[in-house]
């Protein structure tokens, strides 16, 4: 079984986020992509904290795959420094990670 990753974005509307989700899945470089509900993130950008809404997009995908999925995203992404989180998926139901690897592939 392929290493199995979810990878996390953010991004500043749902509109760019469901963008996101949908090229990933039409370039195949995920499997699944899940746009939540807004969040309010905090962070220090040029030196002055900003506060700022933002819609998360979680995409599953294999380790393989990761490397074109970053660099989808940054292509598509519109932020300097877009946040591209990946995080191992150490257990899973077997028929659920062998489809992420399968659409993947």
């Amino acid at each position: 079984m392929p290493e199995i990753l979810t990878v996390l974005t953010t991004i500043d509307s749902e509109e760019k986020a469901r963008a996101l989700a949908a090229g990933a899945i039409e370039r195949r470089v995920a499997a699944c992509a899940q746009v939540g509900s807004a969040v309010q993130s905090f962070y220090r950008w040029e030196g002055a904290v900003q506060s700022d809404p933002e819609w998360q997009v979680l995409f599953k995908t294999t380790a393989a795959r990761y490397d074109a999925l970053e660099a989808y995203l940054r292509e598509a992404h519109d932020y300097d420094v877009p946040e591209i989180i990946a995080t191992p998926v150490v257990r899973g139901g077997e028929d659920y990670l062998a489809w992420v690897a399968e659409e993947t592939a």
